[in-house]
C-alpha cells in the first residue's frame, strides 16, 4: 500500500454528523463546551482577571487581551495564510479579546508597504475567514484602524527602523504640518494636509469601521490615536503647527479625533464597542509643546462622553527626542490609573506596556485601578499565556474541544470502555 492510496473518509454531514457546523465555517468543527477562556466555576471568589466583562453590547470571558501588533506580512495590503494561522492560533487559546494589527484606512496611510488595509471591500472580505474561525472558537476578535501620517510607508520594523520604503511615493506622505518626525532622518518631511483632505480622511475612518462590521464581521473596532501616527500628530502642539480650526488650541488639536469618533460611531450599530488607543504622554515633559498626562486627563472624559467604550492607554511615539520610558511591569501604569480616575465609570480603561505578570495584573483589577490589560509580545512567545495565567491564579478555564489533553476525561473514558465490555 502506498501513501498515495490512503484517503481519509469524508466527514459525516447533516443529522448524522458527530460535530456541529460552526457558524460561518463551511466544514464540521467541534464546538467547545463553554466560552474559551472563561472560568469553569465562576463565583465571587474567582480572580477578577477571570471574571467576565461587558464592553458595549459585547461580553468577554476574562480581562486580558491580545494587543494589536503589526506583522508586516500583507500581500498587496491583503491577508495571507500567515495572518489566518497567526490570528487563528490566538483565537483558540482564550484571551478576552484578540485585536488584529492596525489596518490602513487609505492607500498612503499604512505604517509600512506590507501593512494590512481595509480601505476597500475586497480587503474586508478576505478578513472574514479570520473572523469566522475566531467565532467558531467562541473568541471575540476586533481590529485597529489607523492612518500613520508622517510616519507612513516606511519599511517593516524588523527590516530597519524608520527606513523609507523605496516603493513609497514621497508626495503621498502627509501630516498636520510640514514637520518631520526626526530631523535629518530617513523619512521625508510630510506635506501639510488641506482641510478638504482632512475631511476625506475622517470619512475614510468611518468607511473602514463600516466594512469591519458589515463585511468582515469583527466584534469591535479600535481607533489608533497613539505612537506618533496621524491623530496623535494632530493632538500634539509638537507636531501640529496649524493655524486653522485643526491647530493651535487644545480644542482645535483634538478636533480631528472627535470628528473621527463621531464618524465611526455613525457607521457602526448602536451599542457596538468602539475602543480608542492614545498615547497618554509623549514622555518629554521638558518640551512645552509635548502632549502630556494633564492633556490626557482632560481629554479622557470628553471621548467617553463622545461614545468611546474603552480607553486603551499607551505612551510615546511622537517625539524623536522623548525620554526613555521606565522598564518593567506596568511601564505606563501611572498614566492609565490617572485616566481611570478621570473617567470613573463613564468608560473602561485598559493598560498596555509590560503587563506580563498575572498576579500583578489581577491586583490592579481587584483594586479597580484599571479594568483590562492588553498584552503584546508575551502572546507571541506563548500563545497559551491565558492558560498559564489561569494556572498561576488557581483557576480552571474552558478550552476548545480539540485541546482535550488539557483536561483529559480519563474517568469517563474508563467507564465507557467498561460499559462496552459488559
Amino acid at each position: 500500500m502506498t501513501f498515495e492510496s490512503l484517503q481519509l473518509p469524508e466527514p459525516a454531514t447533516g443529522s448524522s454528523a458527530p460535530y456541529s457546523i460552526a457558524q460561518g465555517l463551511p466544514y464540521e468543527y467541534p464546538l467547545p463546551e463553554g466560552v474559551v477562556g472563561s472560568a469553569l466555576h465562576l463565583s465571587d471568589k474567582t480572580p477578577k482577571l477571570f471574571q467576565p466583562l461587558r464592553i458595549g453590547n459585547m461580553v468577554i470571558p476574562n480581562r486580558v487581551g491580545v494587543s494589536p501588533m503589526c506583522q508586516y506580512t500583507a500581500d498587496k495590503n491583503e491577508v495571507t495564510d500567515y495572518h489566518k494561522i497567526h490570528y487563528g492560533g490566538l483565537s483558540t487559546r482564550g484571551p478576552g479579546v484578540v485585536t488584529c494589527e492596525v489596518m490602513a484606512v487609505a492607500p498612503n496611510s499604512g505604517t509600512s508597504m506590507v501593512d494590512l488595509g481595509i480601505w476597500n471591500d475586497t480587503q474586508a472580505y478576505k478578513l472574514k475567514d479570520i473572523v469566522n474561525y475566531a467565532h467558531a472558537n467562541t473568541s471575540k476578535i476586533g481590529l485597529q484602524i489607523g492612518h500613520a501620517g508622517r510616519k507612513a510607508m516606511t519599511s517593516a520594523l524588523f527590516d530597519f527602523l524608520e527606513n523609507w520604503d523605496p516603493r513609497a511615493i514621497e508626495k503621498d506622505l502627509v501630516g498636520p504640518s510640514a514637520v518631520a518626525y526626526r530631523p535629518n532622518g530617513r523619512v521625508p518631511t510630510p506635506r501639510a494636509l488641506t482641510v478638504d483632505e482632512i475631511h476625506t480622511i475622517i470619512k475614510q475612518f468611518g468607511a473602514a469601521a463600516k466594512r469591519s462590521v458589515e463585511i468582515s464581521g469583527f466584534d469591535f473596532v479600535e481607533i489608533h490615536a497613539a505612537h506618533g501616527y496621524l491623530i496623535n500628530e494632530f493632538m500634539s502642539a509638537h507636531s501640529n503647527k496649524r493655524t486653522d480650526q485643526y491647530g493651535g488650541s487644545f480644542e482645535n488639536r483634538i478636533r480631528l479625533l472627535l470628528e473621527i469618533i463621531d464618524e465611526v460611531r455613525a457607521n457602526v450599530p448602536k451599542g457596538y464597542p468602539v475602543f480608542l488607543r492614545f498615547s497618554a504622554s509623549e514622555i518629554h515633559d521638558s518640551n512645552p509643546d509635548a502632549w502630556n498626562i494633564a492633556d490626557s486627563v482632560k481629554l479622557a472624559p470628553i471621548v467617553a462622553e463622545r461614545g468611546i467604550d474603552l480607553i486603551d492607554v499607551s505612551a510615546g511615539g511622537n517625539d524623536s527626542n522623548a525620554d526613555r520610558p521606565k522598564k518593567g511591569f506596568g511601564m505606563f501604569l501611572e498614566y492609565a490609573t490617572a485616566i481611570k480616575k478621570a473617567v470613573g465609570d463613564k468608560a473602561l480603561v485598559s493598560c498596555v506596556g509590560s503587563m506580563h505578570d498575572a498576579k500583578g495584573v489581577n491586583e490592579l483589577l481587584e483594586e479597580g485601578l484599571i479594568d483590562f490589560a492588553f498584552v503584546g509580545s508575551p502572546f507571541l512567545k506563548n500563545p497559551g499565556l491565558v492558560f498559564d495565567w489561569a494556572k498561576e491564579l488557581d483557576t480552571e478555564i474552558h478550552h476548545i474541544a480539540s485541546h482535550w489533553p488539557f483536561k483529559p476525561k480519563y474517568a469517563e473514558m474508563i467507564e465507557y470502555i467498561k460499559s462496552t465490555l459488559k
